[in-house]
């Protein structure tokens, strides 16, 4: 096997899911760069692959910059890197950016060991269009973070895949309600697991369904691309109500009726009004 850095891909939860190709790497592989070596470790003990005569070192976001040039380095003079996540893809919210950089410039071998992506699966799962996507992550768990960063992929034509945790899913599905009140949202969770699970429809009925299931486990959510409800022309009808009444009201009547995003209707209105 050619000396020098392989990326692998990992299960995300079902350890039948391990390539035979990633296989044959982690069996040859000198060097283990990892996350966590526990898990890694673990891993390996499942895979019944032996760990003896091999090193393992930790990559993390702290201190990527010093070990992936030490791992190149370990490469350059014809060595086997493996670099795995705990579970997925590498470099998919994970570390070995970086590395893969540094790799490309100083010209030493890299190639990746292709494997489960829980955004990718989820997607296959979800039922949204899938022509076009954007990953945007994991989702802040500040509120105005949260929703900033809604806000700012709000007129993305593709479907937005998130990374959440379990016990964040109820905060942060109303906060696409007051973002994305007519998208189609889904939910993934436990993929390729005992218990996987995929619920698609709107905000509403993911709140009530979730509210009554507390959700576990690692949490992929979904929103949809724009639809022709989103885009509604309700313009002239504010016009109409801003003749008749005061603007608060004219704003609460236009919200209503087309389950709109209040401040933005606020916006409009005041526009329309001192124009």
């Amino acid at each position: 096997m050619k000396s020098g850095i392989y990326l692998v891909a990992t299960p995300i939860g079902n350890i039948a899911d391990i390539s035979l190709r990633a296989l044959d790497v982690l069996k040859n592989a000198d060097i283990i760069a990892c996350e966590d070596t526990r898990i890694t470790k673990k891993l390996f003990s499942l895979l019944a692959v032996s760990t003896s005569g091999k090193s393992f070192v930790t990559m993390h976001d702290h201190n990527e910059e010093d070990i992936s040039q030490s791992l190149i380095d370990s490469a350059s003079s014809g060595h086997i890197v493996a670099y795995v996540s705990d579970a997925g893809s590498p470099l998919i919210s994970d570390p070995g950016y970086k590395l893969a950089k540094k790799c490309r410039k100083q010209n030493v071998y890299l190639t990746t060991i292709p494997g489960a992506c829980a955004a990718i699966c989820a997607l296959q799962l979800s039922g949204l269009p899938s022509n076009s996507f954007t990953f945007v992550g994991f989702i802040p768990n500040k509120d105005k973070a949260r929703k900033d960063l809604f806000t700012k992929y709000k007129n993305y034509d593709s479907t937005l895949i998130f990374y959440e945790t379990a016990n964040r899913l109820i905060k942060t599905l109303e906060a696409l309600k007051d973002i994305f009140p007519h998208r189609e949202i889904s939910v993934a969770r436990e993929i390729t697991k005992l218990y996987e699970e995929c619920k698609t429809g709107s905000v509403d009925e993911l709140l009530t369904y979730y509210s009554d299931n507390q959700p576990k486990g690692e949490i992929v959510l979904m929103v949809a691309p724009s639809n022709e409800e989103e885009n509604i022309d309700y313009e002239a009808e504010l016009i109409q109500e801003l003749k008749k009444s005061t603007l608060k009201t004219a704003v609460k009547n236009i919200v209503e009726k087309y389950n709109l995003n209040k401040n933005e209707v606020y916006q409009k209105a005041l526009e329309l009004k001192n124009g």
